[in-house]
């Protein structure tokens, strides 16, 4: 027959390897980064079927806006032309966040005719290299297309 103070042991291991267990799950769950949001950029735009497909060309899908003072905003624009046979319809500009406010032209684009997208980044408490992603969305055989900007942010006095 075990001892009374064998009885007492044994609860107490159980609840010292309990929260053993409990800190190690605590410690990776840390380490493990948490989900991320799903950004704005990443969501699925379609067409209806039967929308007829053109093709576009961006002329400056990448730019290097330079140094600016944290606080500026700066405007962005890219520019493309229509380069197939039918109506280029941009449904939708997404920034990859909100310091970011991208702008779309409503009106469809005829076949090589130009447009713009513009967008304005706003660099407050931005310091340093930014990297910005607007994500286009229209009605071309690739339906997303990636516009690119750098800026570094540097402080203000």
């Amino acid at each position: 027959m075990a001892s009374q103070n064998e009885r007492m042991k044994s609860p107490a291991i159980i609840f010292t390897l309990f929260i053993i267990a409990a800190a190690a799950i605590i410690v990776v769950n840390k380490k493990t980064p948490p989900p991320t949001r799903r950004s704005v950029a990443q969501k699925a735009i379609t067409f209806e079927p039967g929308t007829p497909l053109t093709t576009v060309v961006f002329i400056d899908s990448v730019q290097n806006m330079g140094k600016v003072k944290d606080g500026e905003k700066i405007n962005i624009a890219f520019h493309f032309t229509n380069t197939g046979k039918e109506m280029l319809i941009i449904k939708d500009v997404a920034a990859s966040c909100g310091c970011t406010v991208p702008e779309k032209p409503e009106a469809p684009i005829a076949p090589g005719k130009s447009g713009i997208i513009k967008a304005t980044f706003d660099s407050k408490s931005r310091e340093g290299m930014n990297h910005k992603v607007l994500s286009v969305y229209a009605n071309t055989q690739q339906t997303k297309h990636d516009l690119v900007f750098d800026v570094e942010v540097t402080p203000a006095n």
